[in-house]
């Protein structure tokens, strides 16, 4: 089994995608898989014009490239969120509207049904994405939390989000959630929390991402084997985090990246504290055999010089699964 290696586009919305399709090749990618914002792929206009899915594979096949999935993060956080000025900044202008909450919400909601039929146009089977939260402040429970209020936040997204699958399913695709801080499912007991609210619906699973458990304490290996099979996308990315007291904790501390009294920052593959040996041995027991796509960020390095080493780290760690014993030599 060998493994495509991508890179997901959206640290890289500053360049165009032939541009970056150009550098990809370059530095030894398979594919990209496109975000949904910069020139990268709009999902409008892959709905409005026959032409676009095509012009879109054409462009990656000049550069010997290949597109797996799409990823829909920034609208897929304005579905349950509580809306404010932060979404502005990360909205399409027709997803923001007048900027009344509610409706933003109801046209994010919109937007990833029409991703849904746009990914199906570009004939990926996967969406990356984020689902937003309404109870993500009540994070830390003080003052203390009826849980009614947590059951709420779960019936939200559903409420929300069901009606979203129903296209996904109507079109062949499935929606991939990047367990992440601020989503409604942020670790493993989350995760499992959130699937139950949706019903276990098999068009909903995960975008794997190491990176966003490590630092939280969070098993990472462990969350692969326990949705082995709602693993749908997996991105590669490292975290680096203190082994001793810092001047900012988990919680960050309200500094930005990069700052040296950070508990945790992340960090090019290969450079931070994740042990990607037994990640690819648990993806390995999944029967995954999907991309790799590195999603690259380190605030301390260029980071072109950190694209290329990622796929040359990628390329290192994985391997095929065995296929026999390794003493098959002994048995009758």
């Amino acid at each position: 089994m060998s493994r495509p290696v991508t890179l997901f586009t959206g640290q890289w919305a500053d360049m165009t995608l032939e541009t970056l399709a150009q550098k990809a090749a370059f530095w030894g990618y398979d594919g990209l898989e496109l975000a949904c914002w910069g020139d990268h792929f709009d999902v409008q206009q892959a709905l409005a014009d026959p032409e676009y899915c095509q012009g879109r594979h054409d462009l990656l096949a000049k550069y010997g490239l290949k597109v797996y999935a799409i990823s829909t993060h920034l609208v897929g956080q304005a579905v349950c969120d509580l809306i404010d000025e932060r979404h502005k900044a990360i909205l399409p202008p027709h997803v923001w509207g007048d900027g009344d909450p509610e409706g933003v919400r109801q046209r994010a909601a919109n937007e990833m049904k029409d991703t849904a039929r746009a990914a199906a146009r570009l004939g990926v089977s996967v969406v990356n994405g984020f689902t937003g939260s309404s109870i993500w402040h009540l994070l830390y429970g003080f003052p203390p939390i009826p849980p009614g209020m947590i059951e709420a936040g779960f019936d939200d997204v559903a409420a929300r989000w069901n009606p979203i699958l129903d296209v996904f399913e109507e079109v062949g695709v499935r929606f991939a959630l990047e367990v992440h801080p601020a989503e409604i499912a942020f670790d493993i007991a989350s995760a499992e929390r959130t699937l139950a609210a949706l019903g276990d619906r098999p068009s909903f699973g995960f975008n794997y991402d190491p990176s966003h458990f490590g630092y939280q304490g969070v098993d990472y290996v462990g969350f692969i084997n326990r949705f082995a099979d709602r693993i749908y996308h997996v991105h590669m990315k490292d975290v680096w985090w203190a082994g001793s007291a810092t001047e900012a904790g988990i919680f960050g501390g309200h500094t930005e990246f990069g700052d040296v009294r950070r508990h945790w920052d992340f960090r090019s593959l290969g450079r931070g504290n994740i042990d990607f040996e037994e990640i690819v041995r648990a993806l390995n027991r999944a029967g995954y055999d999907g991309p790799l796509s590195v999603e690259w960020e380190d605030a301390g390095m260029d980071r072109e010089h950190g694209a290329e080493e990622a796929c040359d780290f990628v390329r290192s760690v994985d391997f095929p699964p065995s296929n026999t014993a390794f003493d098959a030599a002994f048995s009758e």
